[in-house]
């Protein structure tokens, strides 16, 4: 962590909340007006252009203001929230005196998530509680004449097989594929494949592979995970989503993968907050995610996350979703 000198500290919170508010590049006279810091304008300017040195800040054109960089939006959430806004607090309130007074869970997890969708205007995902899956250490790919028997090792104990029918001159890439699959499950924290870094020469088999296995994994887990997705309308009214290209990869994996959005390679907070390029899958690069974990009583783990551009009411996000996490676990234990 970043260790800065007090007034970096303001001017940088400061510059997160307006840009949260408006989306508009800030100056250092906005910012003293509208957040009344004790220092000149001069000064104000001279600290912006220290914190755009550390990599805090960025400045999109030449003459305009600064916004904050995913850096700086990380040193925030790290060390600089605030306390959570009103719409929090009576989340908070509304979440202790909720029972079970649903028909089903599903019910229950589709109520929360639109009350957290409603209240922060981002996108919400809830999941059931689950048992966690053993992850594969290994895949050995067999050919048998025009078919392919696949071997998922998950431990010494526990494998499975699937029989595929091999695509005409598909067979040559065989070996190459295994030897790609090893390395993605071998990569850390281990049992993932990041199916987005599949080369070009692989992928007639590869995506063959890719469909069987979710397909495998759905007819385990009965049809899917059971996400609860709320929200979509929200996240694509914010205006970092207006351009279809960029929204394309985002919308397809929300309705093809929705796991992958609490499931990263790389967790850089315990506490579940991934900022941009944070999250290793591309179309989350200019997004955040904030999750939280509960568990029910046998032990299973659920998750409450909301998704949204890296400019979101942090405070209020965390502490929406740990308030829903920790009633959920309240309920189910």
């Amino acid at each position: 962590m970043i260790a800065l000198p007090h007034r970096q500290q303001q001017v940088l919170q400061a510059t997160v909340h307006h840009y949260v508010d408006t989306m508009e590049p800030v100056g250092s006279r906005t910012l003293i007006r509208r957040f009344g810091l004790p220092a000149s304008a001069a000064t104000v300017r001279s600290t912006m252009g220290a914190l755009e040195q550390r990599g805090l800040l960025l400045q999109p054109h030449t003459s305009a203001g600064r916004i904050p960089s995913q850096q700086g939006y990380r040193l925030y959430v790290d060390a600089l929230l605030p306390a959570p806004g009103a719409g929090a607090v009576q989340l908070q309130r509304e979440m202790l005196g909720l029972s079970l007074q649903w028909a089903a869970l599903d019910d229950l997890l589709l109520h929360l998530a639109r009350r957290l969708a409603d209240l922060t205007g981002l996108m919400s995902l809830i999941t059931p509680p689950q048992r966690a899956e053993s992850r594969l250490q290994a895949i050995r790919l067999v050919p048998n004449g025009e078919r392919l028997l696949v071997l998922l090792v998950e431990n010494a104990l526990v494998a499975s097989s699937l029989n595929l029918r091999l695509p005409p001159g598909s067979g040559l890439e065989l070996p190459a594929l295994e030897g790609w699959l090893q390395t993605e499950l071998d990569r850390p924290p281990g049992g993932l494949i990041r199916w987005e870094r599949l080369p070009s020469q692989l992928r007639s088999s590869g995506g063959l592979l890719r469909q069987a296995l979710r397909s495998h994994r759905q007819a385990r887990s009965s049809d899917g995970d059971g996400a609860v997705v709320v929200g979509m309308g929200g996240l694509l009214a914010q205006p970092e989503f207006s351009r279809s290209a960029d929204l394309r990869p985002l919308l397809q994996l929300v309705e093809e993968e929705p796991l992958r959005l609490l499931q990263p390679a790389q967790q850089q907070d315990p506490e579940g907050i991934w900022i941009g390029a944070e999250h290793p899958h591309p179309a989350l690069r200019q997004c955040a995610v904030v999750r939280a974990s509960y568990r029910s009583g046998d032990g299973s783990e659920g998750q409450v996350a909301l998704l949204g551009p890296m400019r979101m009411a942090y405070a209020t996000a965390i502490s929406a979703v740990r308030s829903v996490a920790t009633s959920l676990q309240r309920l189910l234990s």
